[in-house]
């Protein structure tokens, strides 16, 4: 079985186009939790119209929910999606078949942002000749592991960088899967504060972690 977890904060408009994604692999295995953070749009009745989603409610904070959907998850696979991130067609079945491997821990996907935009094209490049060399997913990877390795490693840690976090503790376990196929994710925040501005924000997150300083909060003032 794969557990789905989706946390969610105000994402009527992105959250349809995701669900239909995931329920489109027609994966026999399958169960999804959203995870709402406090919700003030119309979020919980867009979820209310899928009866196989599971919601449940945390404190705001993407680890607070991530690591609140997973507790109640039985899969042994967990698949962290964000609400703006799409499933190519045959990520579970990827997914299945990578978990087979001998010695597998986690895993994620090649990334894209939506749109056509060149800059949006070369930092999604970027990105993934990043994550062949660090061995570390951002969450917007479609970010997968084994429910044994999350537990083991106590889950997403409370940091400002959870994903990052996480993938640093399994890395010294083992070498991810780091499938082909290209998870999809809205470029809609980068496009509103300003492409290269959103990409000189993540390289900054980068280096204060590289030198081991802590971001500013402001980096993370519009990621819940």
């Amino acid at each position: 079985m794969i557990s789905v977890v989706i946390p969610v904060l105000n994402e009527e408009d992105a959250l349809p186009a995701t669900l239909e994604a995931v329920f489109a692999q027609q994966h026999a295995g399958l169960e999804v939790f959203a995870v709402d953070g406090g919700s003030e749009d119309g979020t919980l009745g867009v979820l209310a119209r899928y009866p196989r989603v599971r919601v449940i409610a945390a404190p705001r904070g993407r680890a607070s929910q991530m690591n609140a959907g997973a507790a109640l998850a039985h899969g042994d696979i967990l698949l962290f999606l964000h609400a703006d991130t799409l499933l190519p067609a045959g990520a579970l079945a990827a997914i299945e078949d990578a978990s087979r491997a001998e010695g597998f821990v986690y895993g994620g996907f090649h990334h894209r942002f939506s749109g056509r935009d060149w800059r949006l094209t070369l930092i999604s490049m970027l990105h993934n000749l990043r994550c062949a060399i660090t061995r570390i997913f951002y969450g917007d990877q479609a970010f997968f592991v084994s429910r044994r390795a999350f537990k083991a490693a106590g889950g997403f840690p409370r940091a400002q960088v959870e994903d990052i976090a996480l993938c640093e503790i399994l890395r010294r376990e083992a070498r991810p899967a780091f499938l082909a196929l290209r998870v999809v994710t809205s470029s809609r925040k980068f496009e509103a504060m300003g492409v290269w501005r959103s990409f000189a924000r993540v390289l900054a997150i980068l280096l204060c972690l590289r030198f081991g300083r802590k971001p500013p909060a402001a980096f993370f003032a519009d990621i819940r």
